[in-house]
């Protein structure tokens, strides 16, 4: 049962999660770097050569995992009915 709820409840907060990242820390980040809200923008191109590397696009997954990671934890650690379900009944 909690490994159901795990996989329903995780898929709801990973879309969740990317819309708050898309839609408010991309555009705040992106205000402070200079992006016009567009982390996936931001890019280092090696000097003299055609290497380009996305850290933009890298930064925003960091932000994701961090985020879903969080409020994963928060849901199926710290709330007791949900922690609860799987224990056997004495």
């Amino acid at each position: 049962m909690g490994l159901a709820i795990g996989i329903i409840v995780g898929g709801a907060v990973t879309n969740l999660v990317n819309a708050i990242v898309t839609n408010f820390f991309n555009p705040l980040i992106g205000v402070i770097t200079g992006a016009a809200g567009n982390l996936n923008s931001l890019v280092y191109k090696v000097p003299f050569t055609n290497i380009v590397f996305g850290w933009g696009a890298l930064l925003s997954a960091i932000i994701n995992f961090i985020l879903i990671l969080f409020v994963v934890y928060f849901i199926f650690m710290k709330l007791p009915f949900i922690r609860d379900m799987d224990k056997k009944k004495e």
